[in-house]
């Protein structure tokens, strides 16, 4: 089986605690074949300094252009077989994520350039299931985060995230590594990361630009003729509704226990 080495990469910018608290969680990991780079965007909190001095973290001080652009800093400084993005606030689900997913992705042969797995959202205190099967339907309809995305170190190299997408920057990328690169994700039976919930994407502006740039990105790599049937089936599957509910916190544990259920009869 081929050993698998794997770099996490943790944007930054003035994250207080949080930035603690993330990095605790990777070095708390089982696996030791990996190693940490904390891309900071220059903080003036003093948050990078508090880090624990371990030769498995590399800090890198230079401004960026947002997330994204942040992301690409990372990469170019990356040594890892595969690249994890995980974001201040976010943890690893358990100490074992990283034993489990080099298990994995080796007996695999590592034959994709994206594996991944669920996630658990904190805020809402629910583990939110992954599609395990991805097609150009669920490439339109929902992708995995990319914090549940363990991705070749090769591809991310070859195709770097656009910052000009400023909320949907990892979908437009998984779209890319779908349909030009011949990409076919392979899904993990594992919960890769506790995500911390109500962070950039999901305020008020950003869920309006979210839906802009969704559309902008769906045109750029689908047919038209394919957006209208997959838009036509949501619409006949009550995807609005059930949006609602997954966002709604007395009712996403069911609705996402339902969703897993409907995966494995599927898979």
């Amino acid at each position: 089986m081929k050993r698998i080495t794997f770099s996490i990469i943790v944007v930054c910018l003035n994250a207080g605690d949080k930035l603690r608290r993330t990095v605790g969680s990777i070095l708390a990991q089982s696996y030791p074949h990996y190693e940490i780079i904390v891309k900071d965007g220059m903080s003036t909190d003093g948050s990078v300094d508090k880090l624990p001095e371990d030769g498995r973290i590399r800090i890198v001080r230079q401004k960026d252009r947002g997330i994204y652009d942040a992301m690409n800093q990372a990469t170019l400084l990356a040594e890892g077989d595969y690249l994890l993005y995980l974001n201040c606030g976010d943890y690893f689900y358990h100490e074992k994520v990283l034993e489990k997913a080099g298990a994995w992705i080796g007996t695999d042969h590592a034959s994709s350039e994206i594996y991944y797995g669920d996630i658990y959202n904190r805020s809402m205190e629910t583990k939110i299931p992954s599609n395990p099967r991805i097609n150009a339907f669920a490439c339109y309809r929902n992708i995995p985060c990319h914090q549940a995305c363990f991705y070749a170190r090769a591809l991310m190299r070859r195709r770097a995230y656009k910052p000009k997408f400023r909320v949907r920057g990892d979908y437009e990328h998984f779209l890319g590594s779908y349909f030009e690169d011949g990409v076919r994700p392979v899904y993990m039976q594992i919960v890769i990361t506790s995500y911390e919930g109500g962070g950039f994407s999901e305020t008020e502006e950003n869920e309006q630009r979210s839906a802009r740039e969704h559309k902008a990105i769906t045109e750029k790599y689908m047919r038209k003729g394919q957006i209208f049937r997959f838009r036509l089936m949501l619409l006949l599957s009550l995807a609005p509704l059930r949006s609602r509910i997954a966002r709604n916190k007395n009712l996403s544990g069911i609705y996402n226990k339902i969703k897993a259920a409907v995966y494995r009869r599927r898979g």
